[in-house]
């Protein structure tokens, strides 16, 4: 499994498919970041997504048949509120969750530059994109 960083070609924001969430990590923040796993360029990615608990409750319910265990799940581990909390779904009992007709854009981040780096300097020190996505949409394919 390659890292989703390692294979997109420029900043750009652009679009995932066939996304499986792998885990939900929550801190002591206002967000969450999702693991999760895309079929993208002809293989199988990895990747972390950063969003808001709302955007985290939208794509829990595109989970189809799983959408309200999950959102109980994310539920209770909200309530419990031991930092950081982590829900896992890599087993056969807690397989990942498939968002079937789902495709997400995303956008890349970059970590920050030291003082003495100028942003957009050409050479081996160049910042390299983290792996780690921020949700810029959810689009649904609709069946007709």
């Amino acid at each position: 499994m390659k890292l989703l960083s390692d294979s997109i070609a420029d900043d750009a924001d652009f679009f995932v498919e066939q996304i499986y969430i792998v885990a939900i990590v929550f801190d002591n923040t206002d967000d969450v970041t999702v693991w999760a796993t895309t079929f993208f360029d002809n293989d199988t990615h990895f990747f972390h997504l950063a969003l808001p608990f709302k955007a985290l409750d939208t794509l829990l319910s595109l989970a189809h048949d799983r959408a309200d265990a999950l959102q109980e799940e994310v539920a209770d581990a909200l309530a419990a509120q031991q930092w950081p909390a982590l829900l896992e779904y890599n087993s056969d009992e807690q397989p990942p969750v498939p968002l079937p007709s789902v495709a997400l854009k995303l956008s890349v981040t970059y970590p920050a530059l030291e003082d003495d780096e100028t942003e957009g300097e050409e050479g081996p020190d160049d910042p390299q994109p983290h792996n780690i996505f921020y949700l810029e949409g959810v689009f649904v394919r609709l069946d007709t």
